[in-house]
C-alpha cells in the first residue's frame, strides 16, 4: 500500500518507485522467454549486434503474474481510483537495449502517446485519452550503465498547459514533443532498481530512452495502465485521483 508521502510523491515528482513490486523469480521466467526471442546467445555478446531490439506482445503467465501482483493492484487503486483502470494481461512491448556504441535512435525527450487521431497521427490530450498511468516494469537489474530510463521529474506538470488549448483532439506525439524547451531543465532521475522494481508513472512524465554503456542487457517494459472511464478534471463531488490531482495542479500553476 502506497502511503501519503509516496502519493504526494507521485502528485508532484511524476512517479512513484516500488521495490519488490513482483519476485525475482518471475523477472527470471520472464527474462528467459525473452532471450529466446531475441535470437541472440546469452552468453556471447557477440551476438548482440543491435542496441535495441522490440519484442512484440507479452501476456504468458510470469508477465501476466508480474503486473497483477496485490501491491500493484493496491497501488492502481490508490493512483487512479478502484474501478477507474481495466485489467491488464499482458506487458506489451519490451525494447531489450544492449551494450552498444551504436545511437539507438529513440532517445528523444517525450510523452507517450494514447489514441490515434483521424489522420492516423498517435495524440494525447489534456484528459489523457486512452492511458491512466505509464509503467516501467524492471526485468532486469538496472544500474546507471545499463540504460536506465531518464525521468525529469515533475515534467508532467508542465504538459497540461500545453495540451489544453488543443482541447480534446490534442497535440500529436511530436507536436508536443516540439513545446518541450522549457521542460527540459527539470531535474533528472533514472529509472533504476533491481529485477522486480516498477515505477508508476503519471501519463504525461517526460521521459526519455539513452545508449546501453554497461554489460548486460537491460530488459524492462513499458506497458500502460488503461482508464476503464474517462479521466475526468471537474467532478462534483471532488473525488479527484492523484492522477488528475497531478493535471488540475499543472493547470493551476499556468
Amino acid at each position: 500500500m502506497l502511503n501519503n508521502d509516496q502519493i504526494q510523491q507521485f502528485i508532484q515528482n511524476g512517479f512513484v518507485r516500488i521495490d519488490r513490486a513482483f519476485s525475482r523469480q518471475l523477472a527470471d521466467e520472464g527474462r528467459a522467454i525473452l532471450w529466446r526471442d531475441t535470437n541472440c546467445n546469452p552468453d556471447d555478446p557477440a551476438t548482440w549486434t543491435k542496441p535495441v531490439i522490440r519484442l512484440g506482445d507479452y501476456a504468458q503467465e510470469p508477465f501476466r503474474q508480474a503486473v497483477n501482483t496485490p501491491v500493484l493492484k493496491e497501488a492502481y487503486d490508490q493512483l487512479v481510483g478502484k474501478g477507474r483502470w481495466r485489467p491488464i494481461g499482458s506487458l506489451g512491448t519490451f525494447p531489450v537495449r544492449f551494450p552498444s556504441d551504436e545511437d539507438p535512435g529513440d532517445d528523444g525527450w517525450h510523452a507517450e502517446a494514447s489514441f490515434a487521431g483521424d489522420d492516423g497521427s498517435w495524440r494525447l490530450n489534456v484528459s489523457s485519452k486512452g492511458r491512466a498511468l505509464l509503467m516501467l516494469f524492471l526485468f532486469s537489474d538496472v544500474g546507471p550503465d545499463d540504460a536506465p530510463t531518464r525521468i525529469l521529474v515533475g515534467s508532467h506538470l508542465d504538459v497540461p498547459t500545453l495540451l489544453e488549448p488543443a482541447g480534446d483532439v490534442g497535440l500529436s506525439f511530436i507536436e508536443l514533443a516540439q513545446q518541450l524547451d522549457g521542460t527540459l531543465n527539470r531535474p533528472l532521475e533514472l529509472a533504476m532498481g533491481e529485477a522486480g522494481t516498477v515505477y508508476l508513472c503519471h501519463p504525461f512524465l517526460i521521459h526519455a530512452a539513452q545508449a546501453h554503456h554497461g554489460l548486460r542487457p537491460r530488459f524492462m517494459a513499458q506497458p500502460p495502465l488503461l482508464p476503464a472511464e474517462p479521466i475526468q478534471l471537474y467532478r462534483a463531488d471532488d473525488n479527484y485521483s492523484p492522477v488528475e490531482q497531478a493535471i488540475r495542479l499543472g493547470l493551476a500553476q499556468a
